[in-house]
């Protein structure tokens, strides 16, 4: 009888551990399909959250492409100093040649006669700046002929010190190319990425992320309006041909006169009112008299965002003029339609 019960406890026990098992396998096997069908069905992103993610997208970017332009203007600076150094190293070169030719003169004249004095040797030499080194010749040298060897010293000095100068500026420009490179890779992958997104959305939706401003293009008489209010006749001309601008496209990088970034536009604008402007956003905030939102005039630069990433032009009843992003053109929209950070009256 023991023996009996034995082999039917394990086959009960077996029973319940197998049934366990079961239900275990079962319940994980539901559990995984359960999650594998939702694991791999990623919800869609709302119209609304993509056109969030491509704002950010093109606020990042226009942070990149302001960075990118500040390297640029600082690459345009080192490369016009390098040049002007080249040229100013060659001019002192021909002097150089200049005084040499006349040192080789007297000094042909003297070997005719019978001499060579030692300090006109340094017409002949192959390193003329080692030998104005030695002492004892500058003592032996005539009155005229130190004159014109002080001369070539002081041509080889500058020269030299050019050429220093010239190897600083190098080294710089290849810094800043190196900059520019980072900042281009940055611009570019961001509007990649934004490109993207957009491409999910409908023409529709496309349209409306590029257009949520205002969408009646102003007349001439806003224009007017807006110039006339303008606190001088420079701000008004700028004023004017930033209207002149309305629906040019945005390209960053770009300063016009057929497309603009934001900094771009403002620089134009008062470029062609005979006013100079830097090229970035954080350098123009700084280009005039800061004024309160509260004073605003047409004409006066209004900037957004922390960074100062972003800039327009204000032309009066809270709107102003800009360029936005790829998106979208030039165009009037209100300042309120991004956070503000400041304004300032360039004149």
């Amino acid at each position: 009888m023991g023996a009996h019960r034995r082999p039917r406890q394990r086959a009960t026990g077996g029973g319940r551990a197998r049934t366990a098992a079961t239900i275990t396998l079962a319940g994980a096997a539901t559990a995984t399909g359960l999650g594998v069908g939702t694991g791999h069905a990623d919800p869609q992103p709302t119209a609304a959250q993509v056109r969030a993610k491509v704002d950010k997208l093109y606020q990042e970017a226009e942070v990149a492409t302001e960075k990118y332009n500040g390297a640029k203007e600082k690459a345009d600076a080192a490369e016009q100093r390098l040049e002007d150094l080249r040229d100013e190293a060659a001019r002192k070169e021909d002097r150089l040649n200049s005084a040499r030719e006349a040192l080789g003169s007297v000094a042909a004249a003297q070997y005719r006669s019978g001499g060579l004095d030692p300090a006109l040797q340094l017409a002949l030499s192959s390193d003329p700046d080692r030998y104005l080194d030695g002492a004892a010749f500058a003592e032996r040298a005539g009155s005229r002929q130190q004159a014109e060897v002080g001369r070539v010293r002081k041509e080889l000095r500058e020269i030299e010190q050019l050429r220093g100068a010239a190897r600083v500026e190098v080294s710089s420009l290849k810094s800043r190319r190196a900059e520019l490179k980072r900042h281009r890779e940055t611009v570019t992958g961001k509007l990649e990425s934004a490109r993207r997104l957009l491409s999910r959305l409908t023409t529709e939706e496309r349209a409306d992320v590029g257009d949520r401003a205002s969408r009646s293009a102003p007349g001439p008489r806003e224009s007017l309006s807006a110039s006339a209010q303008a606190p001088n006749s420079r701000a008004a001309a700028a004023v004017a041909y930033a209207y002149q601008k309305l629906g040019s496209p945005y390209v960053w990088g770009a300063t016009g006169p057929n497309a603009f970034d934001c900094s771009g536009l403002t620089q134009a604008a008062y470029r062609a009112a005979g006013v100079s402007l830097p090229r970035t956003t954080y350098a123009q905030i700084d280009a005039g008299r800061r004024v309160p939102r509260s004073e605003l005039l047409p004409g006066d630069l209004v900037f957004f965002y922390s960074g100062i990433s972003h800039v327009g032009i204000y032309v009066g009843n809270g709107q102003m003029i800009h360029a936005p992003n790829p998106s979208a053109p030039v165009r009037v929209a209100p300042v309120d339609e991004m956070p503000f950070a400041g304004a300032t009256r360039v004149v």
